[in-house]
This record gives structure tokens, C-alpha cells and sequence, in this order.
């Protein structure tokens, strides 16, 4: 059975690590200074033992993107996916600004009420650069960072100069768009076999939560996240793992070594045969590089 928050379209899926993923999604009313009421945020726990392991998503994205990786990480360690505030299937308050700081302030209290010990940060593409402003901000919370294809480098979204009344409706229309979506995913792997059916309806279904367009209009009016400068990300005390496809064409392969070069404990690992989207392509080598981070008490240069 899936969860009744679920939109009915779960039922949709044909994956078998899609529908088991879909299945073990919870949903708790987190309080935060953001606002007077909880906002139920949606999340997924698995395994137990260890420094837990907390994923982040990307952009318009939502838990089901760590359908293959979280299994495989939970074998023998905690490991966590959340849904950020104004993505995925976590509610959509009206009243509360879509920013990144507002991102962080839930991120945070929701680790405070269902985590509440220093974690291993994951974050993909966009959710690199949400993991990083996070680190920075909250620096107790964060034991490790694992960035994967991560945005951080380059700021802004190139949709906020159309998301002003009527081009804001008009651009997240384009992007519900099916066609649309099917060939950003194809984008993103490096094998478009990959972009199945099954893959285009979990990257969609969280399209139907309420209130999806108007908090993607205002997360990206609000000019999203902001490159962060080799002066700030050198503040990054953390052990860092930036794990990268060997073939990334959403964000090419400079801003890995880029990356390498700035955060001061980093490690950089290819990972072959893949896009943008390791976590998806290479789970198993994927999975294999974090835990054995988790465990590393050195960095490799």
C-alpha cells in the first residue's frame, strides 16, 4: 500500500525499487520559525546504525530520486531522504517565502526533531548546493559532505527571468510538460535507456502536489541558490567527498576539479559511465564511495 498523501498517480509506478520506495515514505508536521503551523514535510528512513546519512535532492525533484542509492546505503547504516520545503511532496504553506534560507531553517528543524545528531550530508546537483549552504551555516550538524554533479558554482536559475506574471505559470507549464521532461532526463543520464517510463513518472509525480507551480515561481524569484565564491567554500572544515559522472552534460566535468580545489579536505572520485545523475546510473559504485568515505579517517588527495 502507498501512502494516502501520495498522489494516485504512485500507482503508476512499475519499478520495483521505486514502488518499495514509494511505499516507506512518512510524512511529519515539523514546527519551524517560518510559521505559526507545522508544515508536513515528507521524508524516507531506512537501516539503522552508524553516523546517519541524510540525502538531498535536486531541483524540481523529490525522495523517489534515491530510489536505487538509499537501499543500497541502508544495508548497514541509517540513511534518510527528505523532500526540501517547496519540493517534492512536503506542503506547500501559503505565506512562506521559497528561499533558499527558508530551505535551511526547515532542513535544520527538521533535523532537529527527527535526527538530532551530526550526520553525513549528501547532496545532488541542486541539492549540493543546499547540502553546502547548510554546512555553512550550521556547521555542528554536519560531520561529513558528500556533493554529487552539484550546482554551487554558478548562481541563479535561468527560469527566474521568465517567473513574473503570466510568463511564471507559462514557464512551470512548460516544465510539466511531459515531452519537456522526458528529454531534460535523458539529458541527465549518459545512457538514455535509462529514462524509462517508470523514471519519468517518479521525476513528475510530485508535479501534482498542491500549490507545485506557485512555490517553484517564488523559489525561483527569488533567484535560488547563488555561486558560491572559492573564499566561502574554503570555510568548508568538513571532510568532503565530490563524486562526479565521468560524462556529465547538464554541468559538464570543470566544476569537479573546481570544487577539488577549493573545499580544503576534498577528495574527488569519477564516477564511469554516467551523467549527471551517478545515484541513479551507478548506484552500486556510488553507494560503494560513500560508505567507504563514511568510514575514511584521511582524505585522499
Amino acid at each position: 500500500m502507498f501512502p494516502s498523501f501520495l498522489p494516485t498517480a504512485v500507482g503508476q509506478l512499475t519499478e520495483s525499487a521505486s514502488i518499495a520506495l514509494a511505499q516507506s515514505i512518512q510524512s511529519q508536521a515539523i514546527a519551524t520559525p517560518l510559521t505559526s503551523q507545522p508544515i508536513t514535510t515528507t521524508y524516507a528512513r531506512l537501516g539503522s546504525g552508524g553516523t546517519p546519512i541524510l540525502l538531498i535532492h535536486g531541483f524540481d525533484s523529490s525522495v523517489l530520486e534515491f530510489r536505487r542509492l538509499l537501499p543500497l546505503l541502508a544495508v548497514d547504516n541509517e540513511t534518510w531522504a527528505v523532500d526540501l520545503l517547496g519540493f517534492g511532496f512536503t506542503q506547500r504553506l501559503a505565506g512562506i517565502q521559497f528561499s533558499p534560507t527558508a530551505i535551511k531553517t526547515h532542513l535544520y528543524y527538521f533535523w532537529k526533531t527527527l535526527i538530532n545528531q551530526p550526520v553525513i550530508l549528501v547532496g545532488a546537483s541542486m541539492g549540493g548546493a543546499a547540502a553546502i549552504d547548510f554546512t555553512l551555516t550550521y556547521p555542528e550538524v554536519v560531520q561529513k559532505l558528500v556533493l554529487i554533479d552539484s550546482t554551487a558554482l554558478k548562481g541563479g536559475s535561468p527560469l527566474s527571468k521568465l517567473m513574473f506574471p503570466p510568463l511564471g505559470y507559462l514557464a512551470t507549464e512548460f516544465l510539466r510538460n511531459p515531452n519537456v521532461r522526458d528529454r531534460i532526463s535523458r539529458t541527465a543520464y549518459k545512457n538514455p535507456s535509462l529514462a524509462t517510463v517508470d523514471a519519468l513518472n517518479c521525476g513528475a509525480l510530485h508535479l501534482q502536489m498542491e500549490s507545485w507551480s506557485q512555490a517553484l515561481i517564488a523559489f525561483t524569484k527569488s533567484g535560488g541558490y547563488t555561486a558560491f565564491r572559492f573564499k566561502k567554500l574554503s570555510e568548508i572544515v568538513q571532510p568532503t567527498l565530490i563524486l562526479w559522472g565521468d560524462s556529465d552534460r547538464i554541468l559538464g566535468t570543470k566544476d569537479a576539479k573546481r570544487f577539488k580545489r577549493a573545499i580544503p579536505q576534498s577528495q574527488l572520485i569519477w564516477i564511469p559511465d554516467s551523467g549527471h545523475v551517478p545515484h541513479l546510473e551507478q548506484p552500486e559504485i556510488t553507494a560503494k564511495s560513500i560508505l567507504e568515505f563514511r568510514s575514511d579517517t584521511k582524505i585522499k588527495s
